[in-house]
């Protein structure tokens, strides 16, 4: 037989200590709806500020906004900053409903997620990603070769079916303008709106076996060298269902990620859409000038942060 031999003071210590965080575990639990958990691997994120609809804002089924994106961790940031983003400019922010798809059972971007929005109406999905195993061809850029980047082509397949219209969104982009004109976009009995693209340079986007291939290499010719970004998109998947349509999208400067200015004009979305993402280049003090107007929306908690505070 083992005996464990203490001082009874600092044993009635612990089993007081114990008995507190007992007492006070259930009210962490009620206000995060969950038991959350940080791992190492995940960056650690501020808690954002709840954001309450206005007085003029409806609670009907027929008022929620659907935004569907994908949960990866290494684009969680951006995602965060994302979400921050189109609650912060909404009118009705407890109207949008958010969709997460990811690849594999991955509870810890869950908690994430709760943790930073704990009043975030969201469900999360995951994407059987052999639904396009070996139907992804090899781009230049690794990430666009991801299961999970084509999981927005199944989206019809993966929310509910009462969810007749939404928006998808990337999640390198912030919103700074009302979510709600966006999803107020007249389709014009149209599957899908895009924003639409037609001064790309496609001799960079593809392969060298790409361009040597004999058939695939007159793909443009005599085509106006036009193309719709899948990262923002307004989809009727009920009208998606029914008619069975499949697309695949291209992406922006995917080669070399280089710098972009603002384009003349109103502005209500900025997509960082291609190589450079605006984090990474301001961890790495190398950021574009329009990377400063991603970093008012990210939460991301780093050293500095503890030491402002």
């Amino acid at each position: 037989m083992v005996f464990w031999s203490t001082n009874s003071h600092a044993l009635l210590g612990l089993l007081s200590l114990l008995l507190l965080l007992l007492i006070l575990q259930p009210a962490i639990s009620i206000r995060l709806g969950l038991d959350w958990r940080q791992t190492s691997d995940l960056p650690v994120f501020r808690e954002a500020p709840a954001f309450r609809n206005g007085e003029e804002c409806g609670s009907t089924p027929a008022d929620r906004i659907n935004v569907a994106m994908t949960l990866d961790a290494n684009y969680l940031r951006g995602t965060m900053a994302a979400v921050l983003s189109m609650l912060q400019h909404s009118t009705c922010p407890e109207n949008l409903a958010f969709y997460f798809l990811t690849a594999h059972y991955a509870p810890e971007l869950f908690y994430s997620i709760r943790k930073t929005f704990p009043y975030l109406n969201m469900k999360i999905y995951q994407f059987d990603s052999n639904r396009v195993r070996d139907k992804i061809s090899k781009s230049i850029r690794q990430a666009l070769d991801q299961p999970l980047n084509y999981a927005r082509i199944y989206l019809a397949d993966t929310i509910p079916d009462d969810v007749k219209r939404v928006i998808y969104l990337d999640s390198d982009l912030v919103v700074v303008d009302d979510i709600a004109k966006l999803w107020s976009t007249d389709m014009e009995e149209k599957v899908v709106a895009a924003p639409e693209y037609c001064h790309a340079n496609f001799t960079l986007y593809f392969t060298d076996n790409f361009w040597l291939d004999p058939v695939l290499s007159k793909t443009f010719e005599g085509r106006k060298p036009c193309y719709f970004n899948t990262g923002v998109m307004v989809m009727d998947v009920d009208k998606w269902r029914r008619e069975g349509w499949n697309q695949h999208g291209l992406g922006g400067d995917n080669f070399e990620g280089k710098c972009r200015s603002l384009h003349p004009g109103p502005i209500s979305l900025l997509h960082w859409s291609g190589k450079g993402k605006p984090w990474l280049r301001l961890d790495s003090r190398k950021p574009c000038t329009v990377d400063h107007l991603w970093a008012p929306y990210d939460l991301f908690w780093s050293s500095k942060h503890f030491f402002e505070e």
